[in-house]
């Protein structure tokens, strides 16, 4: 039988992350089934993203490279439109895969839908029910253009049948008529296969930080919202180290660069107190796989990055989370991830609940088996292969 031809889409290192579970599981159990062209917009520059990158993480290199760069959102998203659709008229697959809510998921699925290539969405229905944020346009609008819906959570699939999608549709499926599934969450199945690569390649780690397991919190700090607010980025900071100090608890930190610069313009004299401090260890941002070591290990964890908050249910760590809303809500009202904002009192509220607590959180299966790859897959040629 003929294989499939699917362009695997992506824009930013996560998303990069997130398709090689796709490649993978084509390279294995469905070698015979597809054929794989994988598309890099380009849309993040990542000095990170080198053959060195691909290697360590056992990931194929793109087969296009769209070289977009960063810039203002309707810029790069009208540079990805115009590149890719020259790439998808010039393959002609049979399908395009597209995942999360970056500019290169909404140019993806605008311009595979305009020429009429049908669009599989991976982690379709998330909202955070905050149209302010771009990622939330971006995720609607591709959820719409989609012929076939990823779900990776119940909360994400009732969010979509509240959008009018209908699970009930039969084929033959297209835009007007699309397929809506439920699978686990694609990167937990990356969480467990990078968790097993990281304690293999990067035994020595944490000690190289001065780090014990299960002493220490992470702190990942990188939104705009926080960064670019010298009162939130201020509370923030000044409350962390408070904590840190008042419970003699190690804290390490890679700092995204944007945060960086924030500290040392806006806040100077906290920098400085922050880098002199032998409890914090301000680090440069570090790689995948060393992420997922210090998400594994911690005691707990503080950000204010989606993914983050995920991979903190996958290693079963607490997770205070520095935003008003998350998309992650079934976390939320699981009781292990808080919401706190830049509130100085929530954030010290949600440390010592997490601190007084851990011994009986409870961290459900919300995200499937660690096989949604598989799964997403084997609907894709239910949906796609006449």
């Amino acid at each position: 039988m003929k294989k499939l031809k699917i362009l695997n889409i992506v824009g930013a290192r996560p998303q990069i992350i997130k398709a090689s579970a796709i490649s993978r599981a084509i390279a294995g159990e469905f070698a015979d089934d597809f054929d794989e062209v994988v598309v890099h917009t380009g849309q993040h520059y990542d000095r990170e993203l080198s053959a060195v990158f691909f290697d360590e993480l056992e990931i194929r290199m793109p087969d296009h490279n769209l070289q977009v760069g960063s810039g203002r959102h309707g810029r790069q998203t009208g540079m990805i439109l115009e590149r890719l659709e020259d790439v998808i008229i010039s393959e002609k697959p049979d399908c395009v895969i597209i995942y999360g809510d970056t500019n290169s998921t909404l140019a993806a699925a605008l311009a595979a839908s305009k020429q009429h290539f049908p669009v599989v969405h991976i982690e379709a229905g998330m909202r955070s029910f905050n149209k302010s944020m771009p990622e939330e346009l971006n995720r609607i609008v591709a959820d719409h253009a989609s012929t076939l819906l990823v779900a990776p959570t119940n909360a994400a699939f009732k969010n979509l049948m509240a959008e009018g999608f209908r699970p009930e549709n039969i084929a033959p499926y297209d835009i007007n008529n699309p397929r809506v599934f439920l699978t686990g969450d694609i990167m937990y199945d990356n969480s467990l296969f990078y968790a097993d690569l990281a304690e293999k390649k990067k035994q020595d780690f944490l000690s190289g930080l001065g780090l014990t397991e299960n002493n220490y919190v992470l702190v990942t700090i990188h939104r705009d919202s926080n960064t670019d607010d010298p009162v939130r980025l201020t509370s923030i900071f000044s409350t962390l180290k408070e904590l840190a100090e008042k419970n003699s608890m190690p804290m390490v930190m890679p700092l995204h660069p944007r945060t960086m610069i924030a500290l040392r313009n806006r806040a100077p004299e906290l920098y400085a107190s922050l880098s002199d401090n032998p409890l914090i260890s301000i680090v440069p941002p570090v790689s995948f796989l060393e992420m997922i070591l210090l998400e594994k290990k911690a005691t707990m964890i503080i950000t204010d990055s989606g993914g983050v908050q995920k991979e903190s249910h996958f290693f079963s760590r607490p997770c205070i989370v520095l935003r008003r809303e998350t998309e992650w809500v079934e976390l939320v009202k699981n009781g292990t991830v808080k919401l706190a904002d830049a509130d100085r009192e929530k954030i010290t509220a949600a440390w010592e609940y997490f601190m007084n607590n851990r011994e009986t959180l409870i961290y459900p299966g919300f995200y499937g088996d660690g096989k949604a790859a598989g799964a997403i897959l084997k609907e894709v040629l239910a949906v796609f292969r006449s």
